[in-house]
């Protein structure tokens, strides 16, 4: 009854809200439905453009000079409630009631939401997908436990192959199972070493197996009630077709603090350099790119950058983006930040202007937390269902032919051991 309950108040959030109900964060029209963005009404011009769902929204003017980036769309998905729905639903009610401001607030705070950016591939290239979950898991709730029954407490094993995911760890963490017999954990606490980014490259194909990492959170340690925090980032990154069939791989990077003066060449591999700036004002962790000077080592066959930046209160963040980074896009996680005249609220998709390359941020009333994604373009036909990015349908079709012959391996439960995982592995090796 609870489940039934929990449901048609998700069924109702959704309908409220404006969305379809989405069977999965993969990505294609044929396979999900996906939930319709909600456009915020920032904007007093009457210049108005398409999203992507072919709605017309309004536009900012043009902000940005011939050197400068600014704001040219911005968007808010659907929040979907989630582990546990039950928290999901209250902030759902709560941002009708006391403003979406506060419930990004709370969400923060104790979690149950989940929030699929399901970007147009074609017009924001080479990214495919941005998934920011945040959730909460509690020993004293008990419809976590009705939920085990029917939900496993992260993602069995399933297929890619064409692109690369990453993910990054803000809180809690992950245990990693896949066909190639490699499992991981890694994570945003201490138990992590400060391994708290999986670069994944899904390449010919790869099936795996991401679980939350479960443990009482620092300040619920030995205690008999206890919680466990859970955030996250979740890209997905398109790779150029002579890569898609590539090996496939999955690497740990590290957090890596280094000075504003460190050389790129003394940055150890797997790692994300952290640069911290301005009396500590400012933290920038940096994925992949370059940040003045300073060059993430890992290796990637698309041109991008990724980069997660802190900003305390009222301090400022510049950055010279490529000028071939055509795409560019900022997450707001937390606080508003300010790109030109144009005030961001937390939560809320940013797509920046195509030319220039100077980019200022400045926060406004408290702490600010964004991610930055840049990339050049990859200018090729792209196909995607499901878990698979290819470049046209009848690879996709190859895709998913190939995985049901068991050339990725077979899948398996999450509910195996180690030693069973490791045993079926064996008995059903992938072939790339």
């Amino acid at each position: 009854m609870a489940m039934m309950l929990h449901y048609a108040l998700l069924f109702l959030l959704l309908a409220t809200s404006g969305s379809a109900p989405c069977s999965g964060f993969s990505v294609g029209r044929s396979i999900i439905a996906r939930p319709r963005p909600i456009v915020a009404s920032l904007y007093s011009s009457k210049t108005s453009v398409e999203d992507n769902m072919g709605e017309t929204i309004q536009s900012p003017p043009p902000q940005a000079s011939s050197t400068q980036r600014g704001v040219a769309r911005i968007e808010k998905f659907a929040r979907l409630p989630v582990w546990p729905v039950w928290q999901g639903v209250f902030l759902f009610f709560a941002s009708k009631i006391f403003g979406e401001e506060v419930a990004a607030g709370w969400e923060n705070r104790i979690g149950g939401r989940v929030c699929p950016n399901f970007l147009t591939a074609e017009a924001t290239s080479p990214f495919v997908l941005l998934v920011h979950h945040r959730h909460s898991f509690s020993n004293w709730d008990p419809v976590k436990y009705i939920q085990q029954i029917f939900f496993p407490e992260g993602f069995p094993s399933h297929p890619h192959r064409g692109f690369i995911t990453v993910t990054y760890c803000l809180k809690g963490g992950m245990v990693h199972r896949d066909s190639l017999g490699i499992k991981q954990s890694y994570g945003a606490e201490k138990r992590h070493d400060s391994k708290h980014v999986q670069w994944l490259t899904a390449g010919a194909g790869i099936q795996h197996e991401e679980m939350w990492d479960i443990e009482p959170d620092l300040q619920d340690e030995g205690k008999l009630l206890w919680s466990s925090s859970q955030e996250l980032y979740q890209l997905w990154i398109n790779m150029p077709s002579d890569y898609k069939m590539s090996k496939p791989n999955a690497e740990l990077l590290e957090a890596y603090p280094v000075a504003s003066s460190t050389s790129s060449s003394t940055i150890p591999d797997n790692t994300t350099p952290v640069v911290k700036e301005n009396n500590d004002a400012t933290t920038t962790t940096v994925v992949a790119g370059e940040y003045k000077g300073i060059r993430a080592p890992v290796d990637s066959p698309t041109n991008v950058s990724m980069m997660r930046v802190q900003l305390s209160k009222d301090s400022s963040w510049t950055h010279n983006i490529p000028s071939s980074h055509e795409t560019a896009i900022i997450y707001v996680r937390k606080g508003s930040i300010q790109i030109g005249t144009q005030r961001i609220p937390p939560h809320y998709t940013v797509y920046l202007t195509s030319q220039g390359e100077e980019l200022s941020i400045q926060s406004l009333e408290g702490e600010a937390d964004i991610l930055l994604l840049s990339g050049e373009p990859l200018r090729e036909p792209i196909a995607s269902q499901g878990s698979m990015v290819m470049n046209t349908q009848p690879e996709i079709q190859q895709a998913y032919l190939d995985y049901q012959l068991g050339k990725m391996g077979l899948p398996w439960s999450e509910k195996l051991s180690d030693e069973e995982w490791q045993q079926h592995v064996k008995r059903n090796p992938s072939l790339y």
